[in-house]
């Protein structure tokens, strides 16, 4: 897959545009890149227009502004999809992308066909989560970036996943140093201020779908599973942690490709 780049508020956006077919996006989580979808972008791509960026300070994106907050990232991608010449795609947001989807979902519900959360959650930090981004963000700062990619990334998979993924896993912590140091500390802060968005669930009229590893140990279902509505579909992905894309790509193909023919 070839990456792409345009200019987004004053910064460069690279970006993979496979397929042919309704437009989907997806968005990686934090310390991630659009490598993060490269094992099923394939296969979507056989049905669907993908496209998948490197957020800001993230992959080969520039930053942009010195801070970007989950609001600045959401306008970044309504500027892509504005220069695509995309009016409706069908978001998938993982993790810190889900927040962002979140908040493209509240701020520019007219660009939207439907959404989904990928292990995320609506709810905000708690303190001590607050806590711990500031203290993260000060080790980065201090030590520099490896020492807290290493440590995250083997979270990001389920326990019992790190030996039969362990290529995967050292994928992941390429992908995470390739982060700039100041894309980190401040996608940690924009976590750390992000609102509650509860709210966009219990009011949105579009399709949603809830996706959650069986055993994630970022964001266990619960914290997934937040609202229960009629247009909102919850899925668990078993023996999953946080990483479905590598742990299970098969069966979050199909969990997706299932919502998407739905809507």
């Amino acid at each position: 897959m070839d990456s792409k780049k345009v200019r987004a508020e004053s910064t460069e956006i690279s970006f993979y545009d496979e397929g042919k077919g309704d437009p989907i996006l997806l968005i990686h989580g934090f310390a991630g890149s659009k490598h993060y979808w490269d094992q099923i972008i394939p296969n979507l791509a056989k049905e669907y227009r993908v496209i998948a960026l490197d957020l800001p300070g993230h992959g080969e994106s520039g930053m942009g502004k010195d801070k970007n907050s989950i609001e600045d990232m959401a306008s970044t991608i309504k500027e892509l999809l504005d220069q695509l010449g995309l009016d409706r795609v069908t978001l998938f947001g993982h993790s810190l992308g889900g927040y962002i989807t979140l908040a493209f979902a509240e701020l520019f519900p007219q660009y939207l066909k439907g959404f989904s959360l990928v292990h995320s959650t609506a709810n905000p930090d708690s303190e001590e989560a607050k806590e711990g981004r500031e203290n993260n963000a000060k080790k980065i700062q201090e030590e520099g970036a490896g020492p807290f990619i290493e440590g995250l990334s083997r979270k990001l998979f389920s326990p019992d996943n790190t030996e039969v993924n362990a290529k995967e896993l050292e994928k992941t912590v390429k992908i995470g140093m390739m982060t700039k140091v100041e894309g980190l500390v401040s996608a940690l802060m924009a976590m750390k201020d992000r609102p509650e968005r509860n709210k966009v669930l219990e009011e949105t009229e579009l399709p949603v779908l809830l996706i959650a590893g069986e055993q994630d140990q970022i964001i266990p279902p619960e914290k997934t599973f937040t609202v229960s509505r009629q247009n909102i579909e919850k899925k668990v992905i078993q023996n999953a942690g946080h990483m479905s894309m590598y742990e299970q790509p098969e069966e979050l193909v199909k969990v997706m490709k299932d919502f998407l023919a739905k809507i």
